[in-house]
């Protein structure tokens, strides 16, 4: 006897002709999907999107008459739909799917570096897998929510948030984020908190292509008080520094509190793999590191924050309210291991008080 699952229903936004030819392939190939419509630019993907309904789009970014940026915007306040962002790796490409993500976009998958048929077939299955989570995730309008660019109140600068890492018998505070599908956008909202003389050094792992990555740290930096930059090679951490990871590498901690960067193969199918910076930072800071577990697809980080755990650092977890997706979060707080569950909006408010007592168990007793 034959289902009769409902089928996934993908509308495509694309200016090219040829690329709408072979993403209609791709979701067509699958039993479970069905293209219900195809728009050149972004007023056409508007009028579809909210008379067609579709379970899911993708969207390309660089369009004629109106782009992926402003299109995204647009659905997202008026009618909104989950949005796979389809674009290309290049700098341009990736600033304008980033700010998509931040608009309320779920995922993106990258275009092909060549106008070649077989190789856009190459990413079908990223694509097809990134199409049928984000059809399952529960859109709300985002566009029109303002990022905060100030830290919460209350905030208290120490007075030695230069310091080196390898400048004390103790090593500095870090903190180490871990974020994936949903992970701009929630830093966006994450990172201005943070204030320019905050006591510790963050390393952010983020599941991204190295454009991308590259491009992230400069938009994070815009709306940071934080020093905000991507990660280089030996590099010592300090204090009010946000270290992003490059896409093209793993990032691990010295023992001397340096950065070291790593292009090896994927961990557990990640890279950059946030288990990795997770377990090299527990063997770094033992106690005085906390482990942070963003939105995200999958199960990285679920092995590090228990290296963390053990060797008695904190460990905090998005909740499931303000994850776009679940998975990453749900993964870690399964293990145990994890001291607190808090919505990104107190995310920052937890992360400082795990901070302020690893800072003031390493001043000498008369600065406490």
């Amino acid at each position: 006897m034959e289902t009769s699952e409902k089928k996934t229903r993908v509308l495509i936004v694309d200016d090219s002709s040829f690329m709408r030819k072979v993403l209609d392939e791709i979701i067509r190939a699958d039993f479970n999907m069905e293209v219900v419509g195809q728009a050149k630019d972004g007023h056409e993907a508007l009028a579809l999107a909210a008379s067609l309904q579709p379970d899911v789009i993708t969207m390309d970014i660089n369009m004629p008459r109106m782009d992926g940026i402003e299109a995204t915007k647009q659905i997202m306040s008026d009618n909104p739909r989950p949005i796979v962002i389809v674009s290309s790796e290049s700098r341009e490409g990736a600033t304008g799917a980033l700010r998509a993500l931040e608009l309320g976009a779920i995922d993106f998958v990258p275009k092909p570096k060549s106008a070649i048929d077989l190789d856009m077939k190459n990413v079908s299955d990223e694509l097809l897998r990134k199409l049928k989570m984000a059809a399952k995730v529960r859109v709300v309008r985002t566009a029109a929510r303002p990022f905060s660019t100030s830290p919460v109140s209350g905030t208290k600068p120490p007075a030695h948030v230069a310091k080196l890492a390898g400048s004390a018998d103790a090593p500095i505070p870090l903190v180490v984020i871990a974020a994936s599908t949903g992970g701009p956008a929630t830093l966006m909202r994450l990172m201005p908190r943070f204030p320019k003389d905050f006591a510790a050094a963050i390393v952010l792992v983020q599941h991204m292509p190295a454009a991308f990555t590259s491009q992230l740290s400069v938009q994070l930096a815009e709306v940071s008080q934080l020093r905000v930059k991507e990660a280089e090679a030996n590099e010592p951490m300090r204090a009010g520094t946000c270290y992003v990871c490059p896409g093209s590498h793993h990032l691990k901690i010295s023992a001397k509190g340096c950065l070291t960067l790593d292009d090896g193969p994927r961990v557990n199918g990640y890279r950059p793999c946030a288990d990795v910076t997770f377990e090299s930072a527990a063997a770094y800071g033992r106690e005085h590191v906390v482990g942070v577990v963003l939105t995200g697809m999958g199960n990285d980080g679920a092995l590090g924050v228990q290296s963390v755990k053990i060797k008695r650092g904190r460990v905090l977890a998005q909740d499931e309210a303000s994850s776009v997706i679940f998975g990453m979060p749900a993964e870690a707080i399964r293990t145990g291991v994890v001291d607190q569950v808090v919505g990104i909006d107190e995310m920052y408010s937890a992360i400082e008080k795990y901070v302020d007592l690893i800072d003031n168990s390493t001043q000498p007793v008369g600065l406490r």
